[in-house]
């Protein structure tokens, strides 16, 4: 440490007695020479932080006994990441004027690295082939790489989990570090002792109250006599957290000190409140201010049968929704739920009321064994819906003289630009998802299936069916950006009244397609450079008509910034199209933009700016021709 900084560090602490608010504020913590670990981990790693820039944000404040054990945390950092050799060479400590901030910068000599240059695995016979040569790469420990502890005891782990995965509870995985070919290299050896294999033994339930040892029973996924797999302790417990019923789950062996040819196992529970009443408030440029309400009973009647009401209040939609799920119908994997609804949306193309509800059967795949590198869930749905729907389009259609005829195909009554009927269908859905918070995904993918079916032998007013399949997926380049991919194809197929007036003949103002099942591109999460529902055919005075096929392609690159705040550059091209399974590559519509992100609790705070490449000709705007090639949009979450 230079006299300097020796100096400077003394006046801080003089000064900082001074202070009635806690001393000196770090305003700043920076390094130099840092390019085998990321600032951020670093700056993890130790006890001086900077304040958050934010007035509201946490103020972080100088110590000179922590600052001092941070110099020595750097050189224990570095070491376990194999690099024994790390320095501090350097400190500066400048104080501002007013002697109420300090900018501390850390200059760091890092050595040359112990390389990792052969990873072996030893004694692993009892796993199947296949299994093993996918262990052996998604190990993190790789030959190349800095011989990082943290890495070599998180591979043991995973060599361990693999094991009792496949019937050996009772295995031991022994990690040696041998000299390499070359100086500063190491050859890393796993060597395991598998033990005998065992089956599941008894099973003992502890710490439930009011819910019945047979409602946790059938939710695990093994019984006693089946072949012991740690991924099936692990899968009973996610089920069991999944009923909202626990504020603690664990699905252990029991240790008895014995090598036991049958493994007890014990779910340990602690019940949460069974009543939940939770409200929510926001504001979003689309949303305006948002209300929510929502009361839920946990354990309905028993068997952890959840039943709700949730109320719902902004300027897009408002209602009241009722919700009932059965967890356990017939089998662990399926799942039973239904719901009824009052609900008005108000889209800047068409206002919908809906009263009616829906019933769906849910399969829910098993997930994951522990050697997969991020969880899976994978689900598959059924469902009947029945729906009276009553539906207007703004009042701005009327000044179009010429659009009557239109109207009339459109199912809708010219003299009122309203459209009602029963809407009677059945949907499946399926969907794998591998990001583990789909809310802010940083690596997996996204893969999800709709088809739905309405009308025919089901009755009702409306004739069609519908397909949309959407794909996403997130990688992470060095734990700091983010790549993420959307693509999203869609379309809708049936008696389309503009061609084929028989869908009218027995009930006029009535189409087969209902108006609001169009496709409508643009907004906040959808063709950011537009407002909502923009983007799309337009009719002859350049109102948004929706189309019947729709293609959307979107790429976004997330980068930190500082602290929780990030930035985001995007690029996305779309359109919906007036005919059924039409793609025409040549009519996208195309904008590129930017965006902050601001991580809190609830998720990232949001705000995008979106530019037009490629305008819309006769595009209106609350009846006005569009004036601006750009939109701001505000919400909270990512756009997707």
């Amino acid at each position: 440490m230079s006299r300097r900084s020796v100096f400077l560090i003394a006046a801080i602490v003089l000064t900082a007695a001074c202070h009635e608010e806690g001393g000196i504020k770090v305003a700043d913590l920076t390094f130099e020479g840092v390019k085998a670990v990321q600032p951020s981990q670093l700056k993890n790693a130790l006890a001086t932080a900077e304040s958050d820039w934010l007035p509201w944000g946490t103020k972080r404040y100088f110590n000179r006994a922590q600052f001092d054990a941070d110099l020595k945390r750097i050189t224990a950092f570095y070491a376990d990441r194999g690099y024994p050799d790390a320095r501090v060479v350097s400190t500066d400590v400048d104080l501002n004027k007013e002697q109420n901030e300090v900018k501390l910068r850390i200059r760091i000599d890092e050595g040359q690295p112990i390389v990792v240059e052969e990873v072996r695995l030893t004694g692993f016979e009892k796993i199947p082939e296949d299994h093993l040569k996918q262990l052996r790469k998604q190990i993190p420990l790789k030959p190349g790489r800095s011989r990082d502890l943290a890495l070599v005891q998180v591979s043991r782990e995973r060599a361990l989990d693999e094991l009792r995965d496949h019937g050996h509870p009772y295995a031991h995985v022994q990690v040696t570090e041998g000299s390499g070919t070359q100086p500063r290299q190491v050859v890393i050896t796993y060597a395991a002792e598998p033990g005998p294999a065992a089956v599941y033994g008894p099973i003992e339930i502890v710490g439930n109250t009011s819910v019945g040892d047979n409602v946790i029973r059938r939710m695990l996924t093994y019984k006693p006599g089946e072949l012991f797999r740690l991924g099936q302790l692990q899968e009973s417990q996610r089920r069991l957290y999944g009923l909202q019923l626990f504020e603690f789950v664990n699905v252990d062996s029991v240790e008895s000190g014995q090598q036991l040819a049958e493994v007890p196992t014990r779910a340990t529970i602690t019940e949460g409140k069974h009543r939940k009443l939770t409200f929510g408030f926001g504001y979003g440029t689309e949303e305006k201010v948002r209300g929510t309400i929502d009361w839920r009973h946990v354990n309905f009647y028993g068997g952890a049968r959840t039943a709700g009401v949730e109320a719902k209040w902004s300027s897009l939609d408002r209602g009241v929704r009722l919700n009932f799920v059965q967890p356990y119908f017939f089998s662990p994997n399926l799942s039973f739920s239904a719901s009824g609804q009052g609900w008005f949306s108000n889209e800047p193309s068409y206002t919908l009321d809906t009263l009616g509800g829906r019933a769906t059967v849910s399969y829910q795949f098993a997930g994951a064994g522990p050697r997969s590198s991020r969880p899976a869930l994978t689900t598959m749905s059924g469902s009947f819906i029945h729906e009276r729907e009553s539906y207007t389009i703004p009042p701005e259609t009327l000044l179009d003289l010429t659009f009557r005829d239109d109207l009339i195909a459109l199912g809708l009554d010219p003299r009122t630009l309203r459209g009602k009927g029963v809407l009677a269908g059945v949907a499946f859905d399926f969907q794998r998802n591998t990001t583990g918070n789909i809310l802010d995904a940083r690596r997996g993918y996204l893969a999800a299936l709709h088809v739905e079916k309405v009308g025919h032998w089901l009755s009702g007013d409306f004739n069609y069916y519908q397909v949309n399949v959407e794909a996403r997926h997130y990688l992470t380049i060095g734990d700091r950006f983010v790549i993420a991919n959307r693509a999203r194809l869609g379309s809708l197929d049936g008696p389309n009244p503009i061609d084929d007036l028989k869908c009218q003949q027995d009930n006029l103002f009535r189409e087969c397609i209902p108006f609001f099942k169009r496709y409508f591109l643009g907004g906040s999460t959808s063709l950011r450079g537009w407002g909502r529902f923009e983007v799309g055919p337009l009719s002859g005075s350049g109102l948004p008509l929706g189309g019947f096929s729709m293609m959307e392609l979107t790429s976004e690159l997330r980068v930190p910034l500082w602290r929780s705040l990030g930035g985001v550059v995007f690029v996305e091209a779309g359109n919906a199209f007036e005919r059924s399974w039409q793609i025409n590559f040549d009519d996208l519509r195309a904008d590129a933009g930017v965006g902050l992100r601001y991580l809190t609790p609830i998720g990232p705070i949001r705000f995008d700016f979106g530019y037009q490449l490629t305008r819309i000709d006769g595009l209106l705007i609350e009846g006005v021709p569009e004036k601006y090639p750009f939109r701001f949009h505000f919400s909270i979450g990512q756009a997707f």
